[in-house]
């Protein structure tokens, strides 16, 4: 039973690998179909049927073409030249894909801002972008401006809404554009190699880093979803993950839209409607972040969460505890887990659903993979070398650094971020063999006898909290500017029931601690998901001999009141910041708050 139970899992792997294999292996870094193209295909295969339904709208592969040519010759008329790029700072709309599918039609590249983001690290991403011009609609468009002034360029706003002041009627200007296509010619000489668009992430330390995502490795994303999920033109794929990352906006999209079928967006993720949404749309999958997953599971029964057509779901992050929940409770056939960072290159499919594991490389297929594990060591936060000066491996069941090859194929290309000194800096050099080069992913995970890779943690002073990373250097420096504060840290505590760690901050104060106007102060200065959840009063930071404060020890003592010395905080989601009482501990460990 065993054997069998072995051979069926490998078909299942199998099977999954082929089909995404079948889909990238025409990938190639010097060739001139881009990601537009293998969109521009799939319109022309499945013109007439339904390819996006958002808010009571449905439009056809023909309509979103036709919308996506508008934005590319609106690019044209403002002269704006290949490899130039145009700033997207909006929530998910009918409209979002459209733009920077367009845009790449003319060599535009497209930077998709986080549209939580305010303040100070709305501007930076913008400035780093380069752009001279930022889409915005009614939503965004407050939140740009105030942002405005810490920008380092002139940018144009362009909105999907009324026009005031210097803003100019993106609605209006689009009206006389063209919908057909734009004359290929205008690529001419442009590769996969070339950017197409910047998706940010948080990296390991510091402040957003634009990730450079080039033509091939949209293709790769949204090729390899096209075929790893096996969707079919009949299937529909419920999207309510952001667009601005790659899970929603490149996997999710793709599984659909390069197979005909139709993507069901939604605004955001919310559980209360989730299953009556998913039944009444008909859908057959969705994405998920872990997050989402959890969410579900611990929301009250609803009647239709069993009679809906699913029959997978797709995503990465999903819980060991939360995954067989999901699976029985909502009656979902299969689940498909995925690892993957939006910079590097290293890419893990768990194919034959088992629970837990993020993907698998069988030892007989070592070979075809360009990914291992090698020792760290988390005090130093340092692969370890042997006496050779090389890495050393980890064996089965053993804790380290996961690293992804660089070089080879399409699939070993790292095209890291727009700062080269942080692309360089992810970079590990003579790691298994002298002169080669490897990806440093910034994760912790093992690997059992089987060949499956179970994530453990992230290295380093990012945590990930509702589905985003956070940086904590970036969180201690917002909160460094309240009022009364001489020193503060950020890190991430483990909370029982909850996907990630939440973000716990130290503070030392000079004046006795306002939690009134520390709410205050977190709910501009920050977006949600980066809010500390708790909060701790220290008389003095303790640090090592090199002045680095020793958060490994803060981590440790948690958030137990009868385990902690001194003044501790939770943020009620009802009455902001109260102190950390035996009875709230208590009633956080119960379930008694919405976190």
């Amino acid at each position: 039973m065993r054997l069998e139970a072995r051979l069926k899992r490998d078909w299942r792997f199998l099977r999954g690998l082929n089909r995404t294999l079948s889909r990238v292996k025409t990938i190639a870094r010097d060739s001139d179909n881009l990601v537009c193209d293998d969109l521009q295909a799939a319109v022309e295969l499945h013109r007439a049927r339904p390819a996006m339904t958002f808010e009571g709208r449905t439009v056809t592969y023909g309509e979103l073409d036709a919308i996506a040519n508008r934005y590319a010759h609106w690019a044209k008329g403002l002269n704006l030249r290949r490899g130039q790029v145009v700033a997207l700072f909006m929530p998910n709309r009918l409209e979002y894909f459209p733009v920077w599918y367009g845009l790449s039609k003319v060599g535009v590249v497209t930077a998709l801002i986080n549209n939580q983001l305010t303040g100070a690290p709305l501007a930076h991403c913008l400035n780093i972008s380069g752009a001279a011009h930022v889409i915005v609609d009614v939503e965004t468009s407050p939140v740009f401006e105030q942002a405005r002034g810490q920008l380092e360029r002139p940018m144009q706003q362009w909105i999907l809404g009324p026009a005031h002041g210097d803003q100019r009627d993106l609605v209006q200007a689009l009206k006389s554009c063209s919908q057909l296509p734009p004359d290929r010619l205008v690529r001419e000489g442009m590769t996969a190699a070339d950017t197409a668009l910047l998706i940010y992430t948080s990296g390991t330390t510091g402040l957003p880093k634009a990730a450079r995502i080039t033509h091939m490795r949209a293709q790769l994303y949204m090729r390899g979803f096209a075929g790893s999920t096996g969707a079919l033109k009949t299937d529909r794929i419920y999207v309510c993950l952001p667009l601005y990352h790659a899970t929603g906006g490149l996997c999710g999209l793709g599984a659909a839209l390069l197979n005909g079928g139709s993507v069901v967006l939604r605004r955001r993720f919310s559980a209360s409607p989730f299953w009556k949404d998913v039944v009444e749309e008909g859908c057959t999958m969705f994405v998920y972040i872990g997050e989402l997953c959890r969410y579900l599971v611990n929301h009250d029964e609803d009647p239709d969460e069993t009679r809906h057509k699913l029959r997978l779901a797709f995503g990465n992050g999903l819980r060991p505890d939360v995954w067989p929940v999901l699976k029985r409770r909502f009656r979902i056939p299969d689940i498909l887990e995925f690892y993957g960072s939006t910079e590097g290159n290293v890419s893990l499919f768990n194919f034959d659903g088992k629970e837990g594991a993020i993907g698998r490389v069988p030892k007989w297929l070592r070979k075809r993979f360009s990914v291992r594990l090698v020792q760290y060591d988390v005090e130093t936060e340092a692969v370890i070398r042997g006496a050779s000066g090389l890495c050393i491996e980890c064996g089965p069941g053993q804790v380290g650094q996961c690293v992804g090859r660089i070089g080879g194929d399409v699939r070993a290309e790292y095209s890291g971020y727009l700062d080269k000194a942080a692309s360089e800096s992810k970079i590990l050099q003579n790691v298994l063999e002298r002169g080669d080069a490897w990806f440093a992913t910034g994760d912790l995970m093992k690997q059992d006898a089987d060949g499956y890779f179970y994530f453990v943690d992230r290295i380093g002073d990012t945590f990930r909290w509702k589905g985003e990373n956070v940086s904590t250097g970036e969180v201690a420096e917002r909160l460094q500017a309240f009022e009364g504060v001489d020193e503060a840290t950020v890190y991430g505590v483990t909370v029982d029931g909850a996907d990630g760690r939440a973000g716990m901050a130290a503070l030392v104060m000079d004046r006795p601690f306002d939690p009134v106007a520390f709410g205050e102060h977190v709910a501009r200065e920050l977006p949600p998901y980066a809010q500390p959840l708790f909060v701790r009063l220290l008389p003095a930071m303790d640090t090592t001999g090199t002045f680095k404060i020793r958060k490994v020890d803060l981590v440790a003592d948690g958030y137990d009141p009868s385990k902690v010395k001194g003044a501790m905080y939770f943020h009620d989601p009802k009455r902001g910041y109260v102190k950390l009482t035996k009875s709230v501990f208590e009633r956080l460990a119960a379930g008694a708050f919405k976190i």
